[in-house]
């Protein structure tokens, strides 16, 4: 007899609405592989309007966007280059987390200019996809992937080969 899966919803939240179509086509590939009990819904926020080149003053903007559409009670994990890089074992344990925690999980990512200190501060953890640079929309796609692959890992779903 299996085990029930406790649902947990997780939710993408990223700056900016105008996506190439193969990043749509991309994540929506992975997202909607996702089971009933864990679902991943994207939401996003229009990057703010970048007047003059005061680039502390659009990253502070876009970090209050953002703080805005953070639930209370949700678990905040900020994508960012000094976040932790995870094998994909160590996502599925997170995640695993997630699902006995309860709560849902919301995943932060900034706009081009990267997330505010506050974004981060409310982070209850940040996570790094890689060393290098990775565009926005391939940011969607690999952490739809990831959590795709990680969800396969806890229930022996033979698309990860480890």
């Amino acid at each position: 007899m299996s085990r029930a899966i406790p649902p947990v919803k997780i939710r993408l939240l990223s700056v900016g609405t105008r996506q190439p179509s193969w990043v749509k086509e991309g994540y929506d590939t992975y997202a909607k592989r996702m089971p009933r009990e864990t679902t991943l819904v994207l939401d996003e926020i229009p990057a703010p309007a970048r007047k003059g080149s005061d680039r502390a003053r659009w990253i502070h903007d876009e970090g209050v966007a953002l703080l805005q559409r953070i639930k209370p009670g949700e678990r905040v994990i900020a994508l960012d280059e000094i976040g932790r890089q995870l094998a994909t074992a160590d996502l599925a344990e997170e995640m695993s987390r997630w699902r006995d925690d309860g709560r849902d999980v919301v995943l932060v990512v900034g706009g081009a200019d990267g997330l505010s200190d506050e974004c981060r501060q409310r982070a209850d953890w940040l996570w790094s996809l890689s060393a290098g640079t990775l565009p926005h929309g391939l940011v969607r796609i690999v952490v739809a992937e990831q959590l795709y692959r990680a969800w396969t890992v806890l229930t022996g779903h033979p698309y990860h080969r480890a």
